[in-house]
């Protein structure tokens, strides 16, 4: 029986194959971080001309900072938020999508478009929609006797970011579960159909399992997303100021305008 695993004539090969992408691991990932890591132990004047060891006060100091905890708990809102939302939202787009037959090139094209706009714009793009005075949400919304204004209600800003930042990252989701859901071999799909599972069985008995891998690969991706991505839609949609009383201040948000003392 033969083996197919590859046999390389040369014992150093497989590390010259290697080698290029430990050497940008090295200098684009670990360096920096090793930097970061070690900045982070030091106290460094304003200028960057002297610096002290200082070991971990500067953690001790960040944890018993009552703004930068509020902060990171908006984070851990925020984040869970955006990545449920986004996933879920992304997901029954996607199952419409690849049930429908007819326009579905259309629909593809149309889901797509939010990811070819910048996260500063889509922020932008829906203050004007939310705008307290003049937005077109928000005179439908005073149609059915409901108040907005995002620069007064905390409750209302944190949606309106939330909002922005799942609109804007559901063009990449909607991608990677519609390529994964029109993977599935319609022979399965057909079987279950005669079998008597209807549209909504077969999705959740059929579709959900066979495309777990993607979706635990999109629930990462998402996650990096918000925690780290969404500061300049954050900065777009509350001016910078982090929303009312700090509702929508994060840890990036925190160290781009710090807190006035």
């Amino acid at each position: 029986m033969s083996s197919s695993r590859p046999v390389f004539r040369s014992r150093w090969l497989p590390y010259l194959l290697v080698a290029p992408q430990l050497v940008i691991t090295v200098i684009f990932f670990i360096w920096p971080a090793g930097e970061a890591l070690w900045y982070s132990l030091q106290s460094v004047d304003p200028f960057g001309f002297s610096s002290q060891f200082v070991g971990l006060e500067n953690f001790v100091a960040l944890f018993h900072d009552s703004y930068y905890l509020d902060a990171f708990w908006t984070t851990i809102k925020f984040s869970a938020l955006v990545t449920f939302s986004g996933l879920l939202v992304s997901l029954f787009f996607a199952a419409l999508v690849d049930y429908v037959v007819r326009g579905s090139r259309f629909y593809q094209t149309l889901m797509l478009l939010p990811y070819a706009v910048a996260p500063a714009v889509a922020a932008v793009l829906w203050i004007f929609l939310f705008n307290p005075g003049r937005g077109l949400i928000t005179h439908f919304l005073g149609e059915f006797g409901y108040d907005w204004n995002h620069a007064q209600n905390s409750g209302q800003a944190m949606f309106l970011v939330v909002f922005a930042s799942v609109w804007k990252q559901i063009s990449y989701n909607f991608l990677f579960f519609f390529a994964a859901l029109q993977s599935i071999p319609r022979s399965l799909v057909e079987a279950a159909a005669i079998d008597g599972a209807g549209p909504i069985r077969r999705f959740f008995r059929l579709s959900l399992p066979l495309i777990a891998p993607v979706s635990f690969f999109l629930l990462v991706v998402n996650l990096v997303y918000a925690f780290f991505d969404t500061f300049p839609v954050i900065d777009a949609a509350t001016a910078g100021a982090g929303g009312p009383v700090q509702a929508t201040t994060t840890p990036p948000a925190g160290r781009y305008k710090p807190p006035r003392r």
